[in-house]
């Protein structure tokens, strides 16, 4: 009796840890969705359907950092995208898209997370220019074999709205692996194809640790899927997009997508959108027995 009555116990407890993770990728949605908006916790808290209080203890429970660190840390990783592949736009605009309300805040902020101001950091006078994923051997390795590699000529096209399944993961490494097995599972279960696979990239590994990087496995689906789990739903906004084909292994992919930033986008006429990078697996690395990739790097533009 007392076994049974723990098993259950266990059981409400997996379950409700899930309902909260499921609550809180809403959330994390409506964030990302448009990070410069207004962002209030009361609302934010509405999205998830807990009270504030409650609201801002499972979000830093669930995602390891309080909600006013996840804005300001994800609205400054944008910034210093704008800052460095977009010279021409003036640094009080570059605040005010990515939420800041004034330039002497967003200054203060920025410094303190980058170590510069951000007009040294435009001026690529950075306290260092060593990638922190160059930390880890294999992407080194990855590196050093690509740099002699040209990069093939984009294709630009206007992608739809893509409706996916998805799972969220922090950290890049083979661990991401964990996250495609539990979305092919669940695919398993529902009676779905596993053919359509899609990453999205959230983070710039040119100078977020590779252990902060936001990484989302997706599956593409038909439509939203209204039933919550380890596995939710989401659209993937459409638009514009340099589309880059690309054939390699582990440890290459991130070199590959740093190329594509700091060799094409600079003198593209193009700027990049506040919205990640999707990557297109036609064969994924983290899946195959080789670790040998076959996808498409779809990086969301917009003309200068």
């Amino acid at each position: 009796m007392l076994l049974l009555l723990s098993i259950h116990a266990l059981r409400a407890a997996i379950m409700g840890d899930l309902n909260q993770t499921s609550r809180i990728n809403d959330v994390l949605y409506t964030i990302h969705r448009d990070i410069a908006a207004d962002l209030p916790a009361r609302e934010l808290a509405r999205v998830a359907a807990f009270s504030e209080q409650h609201f801002h203890r499972v979000f830093k429970k669930i995602v390891g950092e309080s909600l006013h660190q996840y804005i300001r840390r994800t609205r400054l990783e944008q910034a210093a995208n704008q800052l460095m592949f977009d010279h021409n736009r003036p640094i009080i605009e570059v605040a005010t898209k990515c939420g800041f309300s004034s330039l002497s805040s967003f200054s203060r902020a920025f410094k303190a997370t980058f170590g510069c101001t951000p007009g040294a950091w435009r001026r690529a006078d950075r306290p260092t220019e060593h990638p922190p994923y160059l930390e880890d051997t294999e992407i080194a390795a990855g590196f050093m074999r690509v740099q002699a590699r040209s990069l093939p000529s984009p294709e630009l096209i206007h992608t739809a709205p893509l409706h996916v399944a998805y799972v969220r993961h922090q950290g890049y490494g083979r661990s991401i692996r964990q996250s495609w097995q539990l979305l092919q599972v669940w695919a398993r279960e529902h009676h779905l194809e596993f053919d359509r696979q899609y990453g999205l990239h959230h983070s710039n590994p040119a100078w977020v640790p590779l252990a902060r990087c936001r990484y989302v496995a997706c599956l593409g689906i038909d439509k939203p899927r209204l039933r919550r789990g380890p596995v939710n739903s989401m659209t993937i906004p459409g638009g514009l997009h340099a589309v880059f084909d690309f054939n390699g292994r582990y440890g290459e992919l991130l070199p590959l997508i740093g190329k594509i930033m700091q060799d094409w986008l600079p003198g593209s006429g193009f700027k990049m959108k506040t919205t990640p990078a999707v990557v297109h697996y036609r064969k994924n690395h983290f899946l195959a027995t080789d670790e040998r990739f076959e996808l498409s790097v779809q990086l969301p533009i917009a003309l200068v």
